[in-house]
């Protein structure tokens, strides 16, 4: 199989011909079709998540048809469509698995970093953080779901009951979950470099009620705010700008040094927080929304060979809603 390879941080990923892998007991062998291009997979090939498995096949938005089941993998029958999560196995044991947080679990592995991911055409997978695909939804309108959309979904849940939510960045999490807001009947008001007018107008065209340079404050304060740009800068222009007892969830995997504060601007019971990963009933719950509402995704397609143009064009911010590998 062809697949494309992390050696080192800070150097391009490299196509090589690879071994199609043999599923062991609950794994199961997929055909990769898509996969989705995160930040997180920037993240590991620029060197700021510092411990992947290397040599590395990145990836974890993954959309692809099972092939082969290890002997003791029974959740789902050959020819099934799945989509495979950054979460892609956890212990099952240690405290944090035993009360429902298996998304902090002290011995979690996630794909495309602790394991192979969809950069390839083949992978193998844990069964059991496998999602069926809903019906209606493509491959290509697929796979931003499965990240973007699912921590996404878990960083807004923490918003709780919100009305006016505002999201700093407006890349893929944030072009799904404005929708998902709309569909609730919230006010999405968005936050982009200032010089970023094409964002500013995509988030307006999605339904935004206001858009915006994030250092600026928004013409209504804000129960809410999501940070999904790894920019601790944005920490304290969040706080300003929600109100009294107001929710900033941070929703990256990792972020730049977050400035010292005033505590004024914390105080009145607002309140800081961050998400970590997911769980599978994050994505269970999601992906029975998606179709719904419906979700419409906006992608940008490249080939697998493309995948350090597509991981370049994230870099500079030349995606407008979501990188996907296009595989088979």
């Amino acid at each position: 199989m062809r697949g494309m390879i992390l050696n080192r941080a800070g150097q391009p990923l490299e196509l090589k011909e690879l071994p199609i892998p043999e599923p062991q007991a609950n794994q199961v062998l997929l055909k990769i079709h898509v996969c989705g291009v995160c930040r997180t997979d920037l993240h590991i090939v620029d060197g700021e998540l510092t411990k992947p498995k290397l040599p590395l096949i990145l990836g974890h938005q993954i959309v692809g048809t099972i092939v082969k089941n290890g002997d003791r993998a029974t959740k789902y029958s050959v020819g099934i469509r799945v989509g495979v999560p950054w979460l892609g196995h956890t212990c099952n044991c240690c405290r944090y698995c035993l009360r429902g947080q298996e998304n902090l679990c002290d011995r979690a592995l996630f794909t495309g970093y602790d394991l192979n991911g969809g950069f390839a055409e083949y992978a193998v997978v844990d069964e059991s953080f496998c999602f069926p695909i809903p019906a209606g939804f493509s491959d290509l309108q697929a796979a931003p779901l499965l990240c973007a959309g699912l921590i996404g979904y878990r960083s807004y849940r923490l918003t709780e009951d919100a009305e006016r939510i505002g999201f700093y960045g407006f890349g893929a999490a944030a072009h799904i979950l404005i929708q998902v807001a709309k569909y609730q009947g919230k006010q999405v008001y968005a936050f982009t470099r200032s010089e970023d007018t094409q964002g500013q107008e995509f988030a307006r065209h999605l339904g935004a009620v206001w858009a915006g340079g994030s250092d600026k404050l928004p013409p209504e304060e804000l129960d809410a705010a999501i940070i999904f740009a790894p920019i601790g800068n944005l920490v304290p222009a969040a706080l300003r700008a929600v109100g009294k007892g107001g929710i900033v969830v941070c929703a990256g995997i990792h972020m730049s040094d977050i400035p010292s504060f005033p505590y004024q601007i914390l105080w009145e019971e607002r309140v800081l927080r961050s998400v970590a990963n997911l769980t599978r009933q994050d994505g269970d719950e999601f992906l029975a929304l998606a179709p719904q509402i419906p979700i419409k995704t906006q992608v940008n397609a490249f080939s697998l060979s493309q995948a350090n143009n597509a991981l370049d064009a994230l870099r500079t911010g030349k995606i407008n809603g979501a990188a996907v590998l296009v595989v088979d």
